[in-house]
């Protein structure tokens, strides 16, 4: 049998990196022998964060369009143009079985190369808008797995497949690590535990509330482990010497702070949101609004609609935040209620789903 190859690409943020190397582990488990390339904006996370996970990966120069008039925007056309000739070239030395992309800028010109030179693409669509990337890949994508009802807006239907996303398989079974999680972030049993997560970069808004409500989140007798985001950490890491309250800019060990928390205030990026549903923890979510088509808002309603989670716009948070938290922190029953309603929306089988999508294609 001849040794698999396969390229995948995705990235910008976390959302977009951590469902490839999912993806990439599942097939490594499939076929140990096979050869696997990720393919990156050269200037961005994956550059660090898909060899930390043991893959190697190639850069290229692009970047996204930005909705105002910058350099950036005029350099696009040339980007763009830079980015498929280096896309053919490493497709050409590196002979991919198959090609997948999982979102973000990298991942448009790549596949639309491989698509061009008759290699198979899947398309991993995470939100339940579709990023201007994979829209414009849907036509020549064999496969496009998506997380979402309703997506026949944006894609052919013949090409969807409903698999939800991929998630990192140590969230499967957080609540075995309660114990070391308490020990390793040195808690108080006799309080409860907030977990506050901004996403990979961190998020302004949700730092400014926190730092703001802090002092009343020790009255009510919260203790706070707050990822604010390498952008902020500076600006926020003094908050780490008040009693109970731990600051760090970026989490390494997402089973452990998942197991540790009682409750959780997140943004609503799409693999923060299926981490969650595995994960099965009271959420309230707070989406950025700064973010293509709202798309975070409609992520979030969609498990709100389900009596899962908790929604607070950035525009209520200073008259609604203590008055909502308060009750989610006093009331056990709807944290039970919430924490099982959030659980039934969880696919936990999604990333093997992808992989079998995949495997299909190399017949």
């Amino acid at each position: 049998m001849s040794i698999k190859k396969f390229i995948l690409s995705g990235g910008g943020t976390g959302g977009h990196i951590y469902p490839a190397i999912a993806i990439a582990n599942e097939l490594k488990v499939r076929f140990p022998d096979s050869e696997i390339l990720f393919v990156g904006a050269s200037d961005k996370m994956e550059m660090q964060k898909v060899p930390q996970a043991g893959y190697n990966i190639k850069g290229l120069w692009i970047a996204g369009i930005q909705r105002r008039l910058t350099i950036d925007n005029a350099l696009f056309p040339l980007k763009l143009l830079s980015s498929l000739v280096k896309s053919r070239k490493i497709i050409k030395e590196f002979k991919p079985d198959v090609v997948i992309g999982t979102g973000g800028f990298a991942s448009g010109p790549l596949l639309k190369a491989a698509a061009g030179m008759g290699v198979p693409t899947v398309i991993q669509e995470q939100n339940s808008f579709p990023g201007i990337t994979n829209k414009w890949l849907a036509k020549q994508a064999n496969k496009i797995c998506v997380a979402y009802d309703n997506l026949e807006r944006f894609f052919p239907a013949s090409k969807i497949v409903f698999t939800g996303n991929p998630v990192r398989q140590d969230l499967l079974h957080t609540s075995d690590n309660r114990e070391e999680a308490m020990h390793r972030f040195k808690l108080d049993p006799d309080k409860q535990t907030l977990l506050v997560l901004g996403g990979s970069l961190g998020a302004r808004r949700i730092n400014q509330l926190i730092a703001k409500e802090l002092t009343w989140l020790q009255a009510q007798n919260v203790q706070v482990i707050w990822q604010c985001g390498k952008f902020y950490f500076e600006e926020y890491q003094h908050y780490g010497d008040k009693e109970g309250v731990q600051v760090l800019s970026f989490i390494d060990r997402m089973d452990l702070v998942y197991a540790a928390a009682d409750v959780v205030i997140s943004r609503s990026g799409a693999s923060s949101v299926s981490e969650l549903c595995i994960v099965g923890k009271p959420v309230v979510f707070i989406p950025s609004p700064n973010v293509s088509e709202d798309h975070q808002t409609k992520n979030a309603q969609a498990v709100v609609d389900k009596v899962g989670a908790i929604l607070l716009k950035e525009t209520q948070l200073d008259t609604q935040f203590q008055p909502v938290f308060a009750d989610l922190l006093s009331n056990k029953e709807k944290q039970k209620s919430l924490s099982g309603n959030i659980k039934k929306l969880a696919k936990t089988h999604a990333t093997q789903d992808i992989v079998d999508e995949i495997v299909k294609l190399l017949k």
